[in-house]
This record gives structure tokens, sequence and C-alpha cells, in this order.
């Protein structure tokens, strides 16, 4: 008999299925006793049947472990719109007996839950968040689709480090070095330089970063952009705004009954045009709050972050804002100036609630001008040697975006942390399971 799922019993009362699940609970009374199965879809309740001759499935029924993977064949009795289906039960076979004591209780700490990941995603709330991201990815891709964009897989063991060489894991390499990846951003400027002309690639990315905040990873899923023949950083902002509006629509359709019933939220899809604030301005806004920035000059901070979007949220109502034009000295050499001499950048942030979900900016894609941008930052040319080459020999006018996924997920789902919107979370003080 084929597998039926209980969100396809209604209407099908007196029917004979087959059901695969977990035994969610199970509940002893004066009336009987019955157990819930769940699977992906929804919960069912499992019933014996009255006839003399199985009687024995009561009991059965009854010595069932929570969390128990179960496969039940039985008559579908209640499967009317607003009420659980109910199976009265001809087989039960107990496929993965689970123990009986769960180490993982209702109200455990995120570090408990995390300890025990494959337990804590049983719940239809957690594989909810999963199935967000699922609808997420499919409809990035969609819109790639077209546009006809080409994905590309860029390697994740680097032969030199990045320019500051922080935040950087280097490994033994054959009697040499090498360092993980923090970004495919050369790669996705090599593509541009192949004439792919558009690409994206969803992907780890790796981060030494030691430290403990809600919004920060060792390891972490970055989804990128790149895109050719660009006249600014503007494009590459309104294309994103759109691409993302667009994703958030399908979510929205898709999921806005189940993240209404599990997280009590909405999914606010926002309008296009995002509000766009240069960073000097960001600053004046900030410190017009009564915060001081003179810690991180030519920048925002995480406090300034979250005061530069509340004052976005009064002023526009909204809660996206791209913060563009930073100085060179905080962004990286190949980042085109605003103009020739400028210390200004065509770069930007974008800031969703408060919180830094992509950074982008049109490159520099002039050989001349490149090498002149990296002696002034003093950086040797040789380790750059092979990048510097992708533009030796014509390369269009591009730029692009890096966009991290769970804090995506993260504001989008009102969740606290990324860790509880990560599979297995990476950080500094946790590599395991």
């Amino acid at each position: 008999m084929d597998r039926s799922w209980v969100a396809d019993l209604a209407g099908r009362e007196g029917d004979q299925v087959r059901l695969c699940g977990w035994v969610h609970a199970v509940d002893r009374s004066d009336d009987g006793v019955a157990a819930t199965l769940r699977d992906r879809s929804g919960s069912a309740l499992l019933r014996p049947p009255s006839s003399p001759c199985r009687h024995a499935l009561g009991p059965r029924l009854a010595s069932l472990a929570p969390g128990s993977a179960v496969e039940a064949l039985g008559t579908v009795a209640d499967a009317g719109p607003g009420t659980q289906p109910q199976l009265v039960l001809d087989e039960l076979h107990v496929l993965g007996p689970a123990m009986a004591e769960v180490p993982l209780r209702p109200g455990a700490s995120l570090e408990q839950r995390l300890d025990w990941r494959f337990l804590d995603l049983r719940s239809p709330e957690n594989q909810l968040v999963f199935r967000v991201q699922t609808t997420l990815e499919r409809a990035m891709r969609a819109r790639w689709a077209s546009e006809g964009f080409v994905e590309i897989h860029s390697p994740k063991l680097k032969p030199t480090p990045n320019q500051s060489g922080s935040e950087l894991f280097s490994l033994e390499y054959f009697g040499g070095r090498a360092y993980l990846a923090q970004s495919p951003q050369f790669y996705k400027q090599m593509a541009m330089a192949a004439g792919f002309e558009r690409v994206f690639e969803i992907g780890p990315v790796f981060r030494a970063n030691p430290l403990p905040t809600p919004w920060h990873d060792t390891e972490f899923t970055s989804v990128d952009v790149e895109l050719s023949w660009i006249g600014s950083h503007e494009e590459v902002m309104a294309w994103e705004e759109r691409w993302l509006r667009e994703v958030v629509v399908e979510v929205a359709e898709d999921h806005g009954v189940e993240l209404r019933r599990w997280f009590g939220m909405e999914v606010t899809v926002p309008e296009v045009p995002f509000p766009r604030v240069d960073i000097a301005t960001a600053r004046g806004i900030v410190e017009a709050s009564g915060y001081s920035l003179a810690h991180c000059p030519g920048d925002l901070d995480r406090e300034g972050e979250r005061r530069l979007a509340a004052h976005v949220a009064a002023e526009h109502g909204h809660d996206l804002v791209f913060v563009t034009g930073y100085p060179e000295e905080v962004r990286p050499f190949y980042h085109m100036r605003c103009q020739p001499g400028s210390v200004a950048t065509r770069s930007f942030d974008l800031l969703w609630k408060g919180l830094e979900v992509t950074t982008g900016a049109q490159r520099e894609h002039r050989y001349e001008v490149l090498m002149d941008q990296a002696r002034a930052r003093g950086l040797s040319l040789h380790p750059l040697r092979y990048y510097l080459d992708f533009f030796r020999f014509g390369c269009p006018p591009h730029g692009g975006f890096g966009l991290g996924l769970t804090r995506v997920l993260m504001v989008l789902l009102g969740r606290s942390t990324v860790r509880d919107v990560t599979f297995l979370p990476r950080t500094a003080q946790r590599l395991h399971p």
C-alpha cells in the first residue's frame, strides 16, 4: 500500500490508508488509549479497533514511547475540516523504537536544543524554519533563472589570505598553507572577466570570529550575486531590492498561515525602492540621537545600525535601508571610487530591522586604477597577481553583493539569533554535533 500523508486525509472517511511518522504523544485515560502520529504534513490520532480479535493493539499503543518511528495501517474514521484526522488501526509496526526517557524537554535552553538538534528539529515550528529557507532559495533561483544567471561553485580552499589577514582559518596543505574562503568575491569577478555576465552562488564561507554574538557564526551560508555591464552601484541596489521583494512575496504566499500559527507573526512584504542614506548622513542621524561613533570612524557599529533603522522606520515606515558611499579606508581596495580622487566608494550595506544582511559595491575593473588602489593601501602585489590578471585582458564594469542567508531568516522570522535558524551552527564554542 502506498504511503498517505496526514494532510491528505480530509474527505477520505472509510478509506484504508498507510501512515508513517513519529509518535508525538500517547494519551492513556479512562476512555482508552490513543497516540498522536506526526508526519511532515500534520498530525493524526491513532486509536485501537473495538474488535475483540485485535485487542492487542490497545496495549501496544499504550506501550509506545514518544519519538518512536511507526507505520500505521487502518481506516480513516474522521478527517473533517477543522478536526484532527483519526485512524482506527488494523496494524501497527514500530520500525524505530525510541528510548523511554527523552533527553530534550520542553523549555530547554538553546544550547541544550543544539546538543540534541535532531530531536529539536522534529517540532513543526522548527521544521517550518527550514521550509521557509527552502522557499527563499527556490524563489531566488527562479529569478536568477528567468534572467539568464549562471551558477558557480567557487573553491573554498585558497592559496592566499585576505588582505587584512583577520578572521582567517588556515590549514596545512601538502607541506604548505591554505586558507578557508571568507567570500567567493575574487572568483565572482573572475567569472565577469570570463564573460559569464551574471552569476550567483549559494555556498559556505568561513570567518574565524570568536565573538559569541547572536549574528556571528564561524561557518555560514552566503548568497552571492555579480552583474556585468552596470553603470553604477545604484543598478545593483535596484536589482537586489526587486529580487528580495519577490522572494519575500513567495514566503508570504507559501507560509503566511503557518507563520501566523506557529510564530504569531505576519510577513511584511517590503515596498520598493528601499530608502537610501549615505554614510555621512547616517552617522549624523545616529550621533543626533545621543550616541557617539567616535570609536568607528567612517562606519556604523551595531548600536549605530539599530538607531539608524529606528529612524528610518519612524520617518519612512520601512524596515530596510541601504547605507551608501562608505569611505575607502573601511572598504576593500577593489571597490570603485565615486569620482577620481574621491575617498567615497560606490559601496553599500543593506540593513534589515537594524541588522546588516548585505554588503555590496561596484568593483574597480580598470587594471591600472586597481593597481594604484592596491599600492595606496600598501598591499604586496605578488600575492594578488592571479586576481589582478583578471583585469589585464578586458573586463566589463561590474558589481554585486553578498547576502547572509541565516541573517535574512533571523530577521524575517523574528528569531533572536542566527543559531536558531541554522541547521547545525558552528561557533568558537561549538563544533558539535
